[in-house]
């Protein structure tokens, strides 16, 4: 069974006549809405297909691990939330990306969605200038701005492994 719940999301390219913040949010919805386009349609065992080996990463791992930068972000490092991490645990700190028969889009999906709502919510509440309320695990306060960037970052490079995924797994190929 396929995941027809995300069929053809709709992508919209950032308007080039806009301020900073709306281009900075629009360019990481743009992102997300590029990961869901690239999961679109396939099986949960196609999405669990390992790129390459050695590698074991795979779309399924790429939601998941989105859910949890989102997770981690936003609310650990923004809204300074004392909150646990979806996939990861003392013994797999990667368990986000090591996904088993048992993991499927569903669930994945939801949580990805879930996460980037609150995302949505604490970001509507700070300036691009306001540091976040937590401290990342280095220590180090972060501004929204640096926070936005950061994320079109991470989402682009995962997006660049996405598109090599999806072509093994099914051979389509696009932006």
């Amino acid at each position: 069974m396929t995941n027809d719940h995300t069929a053809a999301p709709e992508r919209v390219w950032p308007a080039s006549d806009t301020g900073e913040r709306q281009a900075l949010e629009q360019w990481l919805e743009y992102h997300r809405a590029t990961l869901a386009v690239k999961c679109a349609g396939l099986t949960d065992e196609q999405l669990r297909t390992a790129s390459v080996p050695p590698s074991d990463l795979n779309l399924l791992g790429l939601v998941r691990h989105m859910a949890e930068v989102e997770r981690g972000w936003f609310r650990k490092v923004l809204g300074g939330e004392e909150t646990a991490w979806l996939y990861a645990t003392d013994e797999d700190y990667d368990r986000d990306i090591h996904t088993t028969e048992g993991d499927t889009y569903e669930e994945a999906y939801a949580a990805w969605q879930e996460e980037i709502a609150h995302a949505r919510e604490l970001a509507a509440k700070y300036s691009l200038d306001d540091l976040g309320a937590g401290a990342h695990r280095s220590g180090e306060l972060f501004n929204l701005r640096w926070i936005y960037l950061h994320m079109i970052e991470e989402y682009a490079r995962h997006n660049g492994h996405a598109d090599l995924i999806r072509e093994r797994v099914d051979g389509a190929t696009g932006d």
